[in-house]
């Protein structure tokens, strides 16, 4: 293809695999846009990146600033949700060029009268642009470049920063190229920022052996909410199939009484749009959710892709599911893991279109509830472009609504999901215990492409996972395994009863709960009060007023002369909040060592130092080298420090 462009436009960032994917931002952040952009020869390029929301008409137009080594840079603020396009122009700016040859050849004492005839042609596409007062001004300057007599006034004007200024604002463009248009999804804030409490509406009953009730649920919102949480996230809330159901501790054979798996969905009660009869009616929940919101809080609802063995659907679309050559249906597996309480619609299936409107139907029936948060469970056992067309057919009426991926999976698995659409992913932070894992997560998490696209949310444990490191761990662990998450992440979650309780029974030998509620109803004191509720509440308060805390990409890990010391600097766009965090990694000792300010970032100079204050214990101090001793112990094992400038 012949193209007589003189600019090449490369390495455009960011970008998803050449454009295939959009990059990700929410309502108020602002995206950096770097590329080379260069020429052939000597002469001077001029760029510039042009944006647009989804429903403007026209590009918006900003100039882009020469880094070095042919960088260009410019930035754009996303300010609506929806996408938003952008791509770059670059072009041999012939005025400015002129210009500085003009420059050049004056310091080294040559005569211009051929370049001042040059220049007539520049000034004269001006006229076409600039005000009538200025019009008048170059008409004159035109006159004094064509006149030998006004060489020196023609020559001052020729390098005046007035004219460099003219030719900046009105370039003319000629042979400009452009690169591919690429695409930003933009969310509201909540995908960034959010911090989630799950636990089972079942167990929410004040008495013991009592099925819990979404009004039941409704009498612990003042709690959840005053704890700081803002999303209360439900396991499936359907009827819970009755063939094939699991036992306490997942036994395959249910006895009399035994509440079954909630997500084994579907029986004689209904289906993904009924709700499990003891738990309430549908006017139930609509207050629920309501109530919910009247406290700030979002309830998230869990999209279970997965039918139980009497699910209403497997006699009413038996071509939704795969039938063996016995004419029975697989029960689903993950080797060695069984299932048997479970069957999985056949995405394979012929009538997959049917299939895949009942379940968008699914998801749109429920935020006809007011619901806009969904937890996914097991994303990655259904095809990505599933996700891709579900999800954007959602965010078309509703773009309020954010998914949450649950996918312990593979890398490139997690992440093909984000990519697809996913709003928030689930993390390896839960396995992630030593300070040099998760300093090597937190720099692939924030320092690679994955910042752009990938949305983490940490979780210490999950119904699914008793962690290790949890088993039998004392307060002091919980404490730094939660300081951790709700700092580095913008969106933490924990499976609430259980973690605040620190129930840390397993089921050997593996990371499972004993006694889990995914397979019956347990009891809870929602009463009880202890450290570890203090400072949930405490470091909740202070992710709510502090911008650094609410976004996960700004970090900066900070040396340390203890291998058991972690810190990390955090800060907001504008640098208005910045956050320095310092955790002990010991549960069981005081940890004591020197930490390295991060003075470079923070910017004072000279002789001055700088103030911070520890958010926990509103203690003060002031800072004058860069590395500062400090002092951990295992019942307060953090600090989190606001940098305030002497």
């Amino acid at each position: 293809m012949l193209r007589q462009q003189r600019v090449v436009i490369d390495n455009v960032r960011p970008q998803l695999d050449c454009g295939e994917f959009f990059i990700k931002r929410v309502v108020g952040e602002t995206v950096d846009v770097t590329a080379d952009i260069l020429p052939d020869g000597h002469d001077v390029t001029q760029a510039e990146l042009l944006y647009r929301h989804e429903g403007d008409k026209s590009f918006s137009e900003v100039r882009m600033h020469h880094q070095g080594n042919d960088v260009h840079m410019a930035s754009f603020l996303v300010k609506k949700q929806g996408f938003y396009e952008y791509k770059l122009r670059g072009w041999v700016d012939y005025a400015l060029n002129w210009q500085h040859g003009i420059e050049a050849k004056l310091n080294d004492g040559q005569h211009l009268k051929s370049e001042l005839l040059d220049g007539v042609q520049y000034l004269k596409f001006l006229l076409k642009k600039v005000s009538a007062t200025d019009k008048e001004l170059l008409k004159e300057w035109i006159d004094e470049f064509q006149d030998p007599k006004k060489y020196d006034a023609a020559v001052n004007n020729a390098v005046s920063e007035k004219l460099h200024n003219w030719f900046v604002a009105h370039p003319q463009r000629i042979l400009a190229n452009e690169s591919k248009t690429l695409k930003v999804y933009v969310d509201r804030k909540k995908a960034n920022f959010s911090t989630w409490y799950e636990f089972f509406p079942r167990s929410a009953s004040p008495h013991p052996n009592t099925h819990g009730t979404f009004k039941d649920c409704e009498a612990l919102l003042p709690r959840i909410a005053r704890m700081g949480f803002d999303t209360l996230y439900f396991p499936p809330i359907h009827p819970i199939g009755e063939v094939n159901r699991k036992g306490k501790n997942n036994t395959v054979n249910a006895l009399e009484g035994d509440s079954g798996v909630p997500w084994a969905i579907g029986s004689k009660h209904g289906g993904h749009k009924s709700i499990h009869p003891e738990l309430g009616n549908e006017k139930d929940f609509r207050r629920l959710v309501k109530k919910a919101k009247d406290m700030g809080i979002a309830v998230a609802m869990d999209i279970a892709f997965q039918a139980a063995p009497d699910h209403p659907y497997i006699s009413e679309h038996p071509e939704w599911f795969r039938k063996r050559p016995d004419g029975t249906i697989q029960y689903a597996e993950n080797p060695p893991k069984k299932y048997q309480d479970i069957v999985n619609f056949y995405f394979e299936t012929k009538a997959y279109k049917e299939l895949w409107q009942e379940l968008l139907g699914i998801v749109l029936h429920w935020v006809g509830f007011g619901v806009n948060v969904f937890r996914v469970d097991n994303p990655h056992t259904k095809p990505y472009y599933f996700w891709n067309w579900l999800i954007s057919e959602v965010k078309k009426e509703h773009p309020d609504v954010l998914f949450l991926a649950e996918a312990f999976s593979r890398p490139k698995v997690m992440q093909q999901l984000a990519k697809q659409g996913f709003s928030q992913s689930y993390t390896y932070f839960t396995w992630r215990v030593n300070k040099h894992e998760l300093i090597e997560y937190m720099l692939e998490l924030t320092q690679t492409d994955m910042r752009e696209y990938y949305r983490p949310n940490f979780w210490p444990n999950t119904p699914d996972i008793n962690p290790y490191h949890l088993h039998g761990a004392n307060e002091s662990m919980h404490l730094i395994r939660y300081a951790l998450a709700a700092t580095l992440s913008g969106s933490v979650g924990i499976y609430g009863p259980v973690f605040e309780y620190m129930v840390t029974a397993q089921l050997p030998p593996k990371e499972e709960y004993l006694d889990c509620e995914k397979y019956e109803i347990r009891h809870w004191d929602w009463t009880i009060e202890n450290a570890l509720t203090h400072y949930i509440t405490k470091i909740n308060a202070i992710r709510h007023k502090h911008g650094a805390l609410q976004q996960t990409n700004n970090l900066k890990i900070c040396n340390t002369q203890h291998d058991n010391l972690m810190a990390f600097y955090k800060w907001d766009d504008n640098l208005s909040d910045q956050i320095l965090v310092v955790i002990s990694m010991d549960p069981h000792h005081t940890v004591q060592g020197k930490v390295q300010f991060p003075w470079y970032e923070v910017g004072p100079t000279g002789g001055e130092g700088v103030k911070i204050k520890d958010l926990i214990t509103d203690q003060e101090y002031n800072w004058y080298d860069e590395w500062n001793f400090v002092e951990l112990h295992p019942n307060v094992p953090f600090h989190i420090f606001k940098i305030i400038k002497e």
